[in-house]
C-alpha cells in the first residue's frame, strides 16, 4: 500500500499560524500529520515574539494610560497616585501566550498531530531530518515564517537591550527615557505606542515621507496627525545611517533621504523595525532544486505547490503581507488542496490591522491603487460624527469605502477607529460576497455602534449620508 511507503501524508516545517492550522486540519481530514518546530512551545513567531504579546502590552498600556492621565475622571472615577509595575505586566503578557501556545499543544494532542521538535532540513524531496533523525512523507509543507529585517550600520543585541528588534521590544525590564523607533509601519508604531503609553519619550524615524506603507493615503496622513498628537516626534523623510553604543546609550546618525545635513540622535534604547523578510536559512532547499526569488520568498502556484513534486509552501515565506491571518487561511488551504479538496485564499480580500489607539484598518484596494484601475466613487464618514464613538470620547479617525463607479462593487474600506480591526471584518465579508456600497448601506446596522460609521460611508458613496 502507498500508505506503508512513507511515515506521514503530511509533514508541516513550521508550527506558526500557517503551519499548526493546515496540520490540524489536514489531521482533521483523516491524514497521518507532523509538525517540526524547534521552539519549546509552538505558535511560533504570531503567539510566541509577535502579534499575541503585543497585544497583551497594548492593552495593559492603555489600562495603565487611562488611569495615569486623569481621563478616568470624567466618568467618576477618582484615583489617588498611580504607579507602574511593569513586572506585573510583563507576567500578565506571559501569562497569554502561556494559555495560547499550551491550547494550540492540546489542539495537537486531540487531532493526533505528532509534534517532531527541532530544526527541519530537506534531505529529499519526501524526506526531512530534525534533530538527527530521518522522517519521510508523500507531502512536506513549508510553514517557516518570516524573521526580522536588519538594518545595515545598526547591530541588534536584544541582551543588551539598548538596540532591539521586536523580541527585545516586547522584553524590556525598564520604561525608557528615549526610545527611539526605526521605522514607522505596523510594529514599530505599536511598540512606540506601548512604551510612550507607560511614560518613554519616543521618536519615530521613518525613510519614506508617509507612516504606514501600503496603507490608504488619507489613512497615512491621519495617522501623521494622531501620533504627533499623542505625543510621539516623527522625523519623516529620514535615514538613518549608522549606530554606536556606549555603556546604555546609543548615539544615532540620521540624515534627510533626499540629502542634506546629518544629526544625531541620543537613546537609551533604539528600537529596529524596518520590517520582516521570509525565514528559509537551513532548510536545505538547493537540496531538493528549490530556488527564491528576487525577494527571499517561494514561489507556488495557486494551490500552493512549489515547482518540486510534493512540496508545497504557505504564509510568510511565500509572495504576499506578512500577517497571521492569510498564514492561517493558507494552512487550510493547503491541507484541503492535499486532501483532494479545493482549497482556496482570496488574496485580494486579506484585511490588515494596526492596533494602535485608533487602531487602523483596511481591506482591499487603497484610493490610489483603484484610481489606476478606474473610474471611482468614494464615501467618507467622520467618527466625530458617530454616537457611540461621540459618546466615548473617541472622535479621531473615519471610514472611508472605495466603489466602482460604474457598478457600484466595493473595492476597498479604511478605518480609523478605537476598535477598525472588528469594524473592517463587516467589509471584508461584503467584499469576499462581491457587495456593493448600496449592500452595506441599506444592511440595517445595531445602534449606537461604531459600525454605523461603516454604513454611514457606504451611504455618502451616493452622497446620501444622514449624520453629516
Amino acid at each position: 500500500m502507498e500508505v506503508a511507503m512513507y511515515d506521514y501524508d503530511v509533514i508541516f516545517i513550521g508550527a506558526g499560524p500557517g503551519g499548526y492550522v493546515g496540520a490540524i486540519r489536514t489531521a482533521q481530514l483523516g491524514l497521518k500529520t507532523a509538525c517540526v518546530e524547534a521552539r519549546e512551545t509552538l505558535g511560533g513567531t504570531c503567539l510566541n515574539v509577535g502579534c499575541i504579546p503585543s497585544k497583551a502590552l497594548l492593552h495593559g498600556s492603555e489600562k495603565f494610560a487611562e488611569a495615569a492621565n486623569g481621563t478616568l475622571a470624567r466618568y467618576g472615577v477618582k484615583l489617588g497616585k498611580v504607579e507602574l509595575d511593569l513586572a506585573a505586566l510583563q507576567a500578565d503578557k506571559a501569562d497569554a501566550v502561556k494559555g495560547l501556545t499550551g491550547g494550540i499543544e492540546f489542539l495537537f494532542k486531540k487531532n493526533k498531530v505528532d509534534w517532531l521538535k527541532g530544526y527541519g532540513s530537506f534531505k529529499d524531496a519526501h524526506t526531512v531530518t530534525v534533530a538527527g533523525k530521518d522522517y519521510t512523507a508523500k507531502n512536506v509543507v513549508i510553514a517557516t515564517g518570516s524573521s526580522v529585517t536588519p538594518l545595515p550600520g545598526v547591530e541588534v543585541d536584544n541582551d543588551k537591550g539598548v538596540i532591539v528588534d521586536s523580541t527585545g521590544a516586547l522584553a524590556l525590564s525598564k520604561v525608557p527615557e528615549h526610545l527611539v523607533v526605526i521605522g514607522g509601519g505596523v510594529i514599530g508604531l505599536e511598540m512606540g505606542s506601548v512604551w510612550k503609553r507607560l511614560g518613554a519619550k519616543v521618536t519615530v524615524v521613518e525613510f519614506l515621507d508617509q507612516l504606514l506603507p501600503g496603507m490608504d493615503g488619507d489613512v497615512r496622513k491621519e495617522a501623521a496627525k494622531i501620533f504627533k498628537k499623542q505625543g510621539m516626534e516623527l522625523k519623516l523623510g529620514t535615514k538613518v545611517t549608522s549606530a554606536t553604543v556606549k555603556g546604555k546609550k546609543a548615539t544615532l546618525t540620521v540624515e534627510p533621504a533626499k540629502g542634506g545635513a546629518a544629526e544625531t540622535i541620543e537613546a537609551d534604547c533604539v528600537l529596529v523595525a524596518i520590517g520582516r523578510r521570509p525565514h528559509t536559512q537551513g532548510l536545505g532547499l538547493d537540496k531538493i532544486g528549490l530556488e527564491l526569488n528576487a525577494r527571499g520568498q517561494i514561489e507556488t502556484d495557486h494551490d500552493f505547490r512549489t515547482k518540486v513534486d510534493g512540496v508545497w509552501a504557505i504564509g510568510d515565506c511565500i509572495p504576499g503581507p506578512m500577517l497571521a491571518h492569510k498564514a492561517e487561511d493558507e494552512g487550510i488551504a493547503v491541507a484541503e488542496n492535499i486532501a483532494g479538496l479545493t482549497g482556496i485564499v482570496n488574496h485580494a480580500v486579506i484585511p490588515g490591522v494596526v492596533y494602535t489607539l485608533p487602531e487602523f484598518a483596511g481591506v482591499g484596494l487603497t484610493e490610489e491603487q483603484a484610481r489606476e484601475q478606474g473610474e471611482i466613487k468614494v464615501g467618507k464618514f467622520p467618527m466625530m460624527a458617530n454616537s457611540r464613538a461621540k459618546t466615548n470620547h473617541e472622535p479621531d479617525g473615519f471610514v472611508k469605502v472605495i466603489a466602482d463607479a460604474k457598478t457600484d462593487k466595493v473595492l476597498g474600506v479604511w478605518a480609523i477607529a478605537t476598535v477598525a480591526g472588528t469594524m473592517i471584518a463587516e467589509a471584508a465579508v461584503a467584499m469576499e460576497f462581491g457587495a456593493t456600497s448600496e449592500d452595506i448601506a441599506y444592511t440595517c446596522h445595531a445602534h449606537p455602534t461604531h459600525s454605523e460609521a461603516v454604513k454611514e460611508a457606504a451611504m455618502a458613496v451616493t452622497g446620501k449620508p444622514i449624520h453629516i
